[in-house]
């Protein structure tokens, strides 16, 4: 049985909404949102249909369920603000691209954390790359992906932290341990149908990626930024890996997308970002 892990945090006008990662919850997105939220921001990090369970719940759950989570909580935020920026985490970054392009006139703006259109990071095992010969849902459910060490996060103690939170608090806390086919098979369903999107989006969008991803290449961001029409901001961090909104540069996806966020609400024409933090290196 699922329980409900989705949480808000009440602020001002402009509203940003964080969708955690496939297999993920949205506890991965606390930090962020509660650093967005003391910029005085309103946050909704919503759970995406199918998780925070079982592996046979997130077997079950299709990515047209995923995607009405999202678009559900969209709903929700709009009510609340006048100027929306629609983010999230590797698959969360992929719904939220679908959410610009399915509502150009409730999404102001994205901001993507290691968007994740294909698995080629430095830790993806060899045979994973023949996942995609796999047709049917019924055959991807045979299959299933273990997560191995370093589980996305660079930061030892951080890892350990969340490994031992995993065992003691279950799947509603830290997430699941494997991803099995089906959800791999959805998630590749969700990306076919997004890669055909993007070339029609047109709001501005920041991209935070890192270097050393080991899920997603860099890759995956360098394909969206070309591909999106709005203006791009893509920030590469140097010192992480895949799960940025929990690794050791956390703090510096609070305040690029704080940033992000103050320019496009401050200017007339929201093209302009201002310089980001040292650590973190801007590429055009």
């Amino acid at each position: 049985m699922t329980c409900d892990a989705s949480f808000k945090i009440k602020g001002g006008k402009t509203g940003i909404l964080l969708l955690h990662r496939l297999c993920g919850t949205p506890v991965e997105m606390r930090f962020v949102a509660n650093g967005l939220a003391k910029l005085g921001y309103t946050v909704h990090c919503p759970q995406l249909a199918g998780h925070c369970g079982t592996p046979a719940d997130i077997s079950k759950s299709t990515w047209f369920d995923w995607y009405r989570s999202a678009e559900d909580a969209l709903i929700e935020l709009r009510k609340e603000c006048d100027y929306v920026i629609a983010g999230g985490l590797s698959t969360g970054a992929v719904l939220a691209l679908m959410l610009a392009a399915k509502h150009p006139t409730k999404i102001d703006a994205t901001a993507l954390m290691a968007p994740t259109l294909w698995l080629n990071g430095w830790m993806i095992p060899w045979y994973a790359r023949l996942f995609p010969l796999v047709t049917h849902k019924r055959l991807a459910n045979l299959f299933s992906f273990p997560h191995h060490n370093p589980h996305g996060i660079k930061d030892s103690r951080i890892r350990d932290f969340i490994q031992r939170a995993r065992a003691s608090r279950g799947a509603a806390e830290a997430g699941h341990p494997v991803t099995p086919g089906a959800a791999v098979f959805e998630h590749r369903q969700l990306v076919n149908a997004v890669c055909k999107l993007v070339p029609y989006i047109r709001q501005p969008s920041l991209i935070v990626h890192p270097l050393e991803d080991d899920y997603a290449a860099l890759s995956n961001a360098t394909y969206i930024s070309r591909k999106l029409q709005g203006s791009v901001e893509l920030v590469v961090l140097d010192d992480c890996y895949h799960i940025v909104t929990v690794d050791r540069q956390r703090h510096l996806v609070v305040e690029a997308i704080g940033r992000f966020a103050a320019a496009l609400t401050q200017t007339a024409k929201p093209n302009l970002v201002t310089a980001l933090p040292v650590r973190a290196s801007a590429v055009a």
